[in-house]
C-alpha cells in the first residue's frame, strides 16, 4: 500500500490505458478519482475501484474547457479532502495527411491532447503547491519522438507535452512537486486489437521485444514515477516502447 493516504485524478480513465492506471493506484492504496467524457464508463471503473477497498468518484468533464476542468479539479478536493496524484491521460486521434487534414480535426487534437494537460495541470498544481506535494505524469506517445504519418495534429500535441512537462517540472520542483512524462509505443488497446492480424504482425516486427506493449506496462511506470521511489526524479519522460525507438 505504497500510496495509502494519497488521492489520485486520472484523465480518460474510464477504459483502455486510463482505466488500468487507475486500478493500478487503487491497488496500491490511492483514493481516485475517475475522470472522462464517458461518466457511464467512468462510474463502472469506479466501482471496480471501490470493489479494491478504495474510495472513489467519477467526474465527467472536457478537459479541452478550463472551466469544466477547474470545476472537476475543485469537486473532487471538496469530496476527497486533496490531490496529491495527477495523471494525465486523457487523448483522442483524428488521423489525416497534412494535405488532408481539417483544420477542426488539428484544433480538436491539440486542444485535449495539449490544452487539456495544461487545464488540468492549471487547475490541479496550485493545490499541490501550497499542500508542498504533488506528482504530475502526463501520457505522450512515441509518436511525439519519432513522428507518424498521417498524424501531424497527434505527433505535435504530444510533443508538446514534452515542453509542458519539463517546463511544470522547473516551476514547481521547489515546491515539491515532480512533472514527468511516459511516451508509450505500440500498446495493446481496443484500437489495436482492431488491426489485422497481419498489420498487427508488421507492428510487433519494428520492436525489438518482438510484442506490443499492455496497458499494465504503462501503468506500472506510471506508479513508479508518483512513488516515493522517484522522489529525485522530476521532467524526464520515461520511454515504455520495448526498444522500438531509443
Amino acid at each position: 500500500m505504497i500510496l495509502k493516504g494519497k488521492v489520485a485524478l486520472v484523465t480518460g480513465a474510464a477504459q483502455g490505458i486510463g482505466k488500468s492506471i487507475a486500478l493500478k493506484l487503487a491497488t496500491n492504496g490511492a483514493d481516485l478519482v475517475i475522470s472522462d467524457v464517458n461518466l457511464d464508463k467512468a462510474q463502472e471503473t469506479a466501482k471496480e475501484v471501490e470493489k479494491l477497498g478504495r474510495k472513489a468518484i467519477a467526474l465527467k468533464a472536457n478537459v479541452a474547457n478550463l472551466q469544466e476542468t477547474e470545476t472537476m479539479i475543485d469537486e473532487a478536493v471538496a469530496k476527497l479532502d486533496a490531490i496529491h496524484i495527477l495523471v494525465n491521460n486523457a487523448g483522442i486521434t483524428k488521423d489525416a495527411l497534412i494535405l488532408r487534414m481539417k483544420e477542426e480535426d488539428w484544433d480538436a487534437v491539440i486542444g485535449v491532447n495539449l490544452k487539456g494537460v495544461f487545464n488540468c495541470t492549471k487547475a490541479a498544481v496550485k493545490y499541490m503547491a501550497k499542500q508542498r506535494y504533488g506528482r504530475i505524469v502526463n501520457i505522450a506517445s512515441i509518436v511525439g519522438e519519432m513522428g507518424n504519418a498521417g498524424q501531424a495534429n497527434y505527433a505535435a500535441s504530444k510533443a508538446g507535452v514534452f515542453g509542458l512537462t519539463k517546463t511544470v517540472a522547473r516551476e514547481f520542483a521547489s515546491r515539491n512537486v515532480t512533472c514527468n512524462a511516459i511516451a508509450p509505443g505500440f500498446i495493446e488497446t481496443a484500437m489495436t486489437q482492431a488491426l489485422s492480424e497481419k498489420v498487427r504482425e508488421e507492428l510487433a516486427n519494428q520492436i525489438p521485444m518482438g510484442r506490443l506493449g499492455t496497458p499494465d506496462d504503462v501503468a506500472e511506470g506510471v506508479l513508479f514515477l508518483v512513488s516515493e521511489a522517484a522522489n529525485y526524479i522530476t521532467g524526464q519522460v520515461i520511454n515504455i516502447n520495448g526498444g522500438m525507438y531509443m
